[in-house]
């Protein structure tokens, strides 16, 4: 009986788990050309906080930056995905470690889902228990796939240690992920895993990298803004 009791009462949990995370859903939204814009929702302090990754249509299948906030928006996204391009995703390139970039990673390899990380994050993953990439890249970065280029850099520490960006030259996109700050921000949100100190220079080091995108993503919040987003991380940052 007790032994019962106890699968009943872990299986109510896991359905009330499953319920509470379904209560989010996916929305995408076009920028220009193959290239969209998804957001996913997680919670921080009690509320709920939307994040920001992107995804690229090409004739090949369908390229992630970041999966979405937890496995269940995850599956939501490849259906919606399945559905609307015919497409399955092929390729998943995570910025860092935080389970609002990583949540899905299991679900993405279960579907044969080709996902990268750099070397730092895979390491971080490790030690503070997040999903893992199947594959590391241990510096700068220019990938190609199916016609997309996708360029990684590394603009040093700041929302976390191994943050990076993602530059997409063809349509002249941004991804700048937690690193930086939308608009809307009022302070820096979550700093425990960051640095700080050389967020400040790191930053700068990004706007003299890509200093003219058409589109400049943040993790949370709107992109609305371009650059401008820089100077009101580096003004948070004050």
């Amino acid at each position: 009986m007790k032994n019962l009791l106890s699968f009943i009462g872990g299986l109510l949990c896991t359905v009330a788990t499953f319920a509470q995370d379904s209560t989010f859903r996916i929305h995408t939204t076009h920028l220009t050309g193959n290239v969209y814009a998804m957001v996913s929702y997680g919670e921080y302090k009690g509320q709920p906080v939307p994040a920001n990754g992107l995804y690229v249509v090409t004739g090949k299948g369908i390229i992630l930056i970041n999966t979405p906030w937890s496995e269940d928006q995850t599956r939501q996204l490849v259906d919606t995905l399945e559905k609307r391009y015919h497409q399955k995703i092929t390729h998943c390139i995570v910025t860092h470690f935080h389970a609002d970039c990583t949540a899905g990673l299991d679900v993405l390899k279960s579907m044969k889902v080709k996902t990268y990380s750099t070397q730092q994050t895979l390491d971080l993953c490790k030690a503070k228990g997040e999903k893992e990439a199947q594959y590391v890249f241990r510096k700068d970065t220019t990938f190609k796939i199916n016609g997309v280029a996708l360029q990684t850099y590394y603009p040093g520490e700041g929302h976390t240690k191994d943050n990076i960006v993602i530059w997409l030259p063809q349509s002249k996109v941004l991804y700048g992920g937690c690193f930086v700050k939308s608009m809307e921000a009022t302070n820096l949100g979550y700093t425990g895993d960051g640095n700080i100190k050389a967020w400040p220079a790191s930053l700068k080091n990004l706007r003299n990298k890509f200093p003219h995108p058409v589109y400049l993503i943040p993790g949370h919040d709107s992109w609305k803004g371009g650059m401008e987003q820089v100077e009101h991380s580096l003004q948070l940052l004050k």
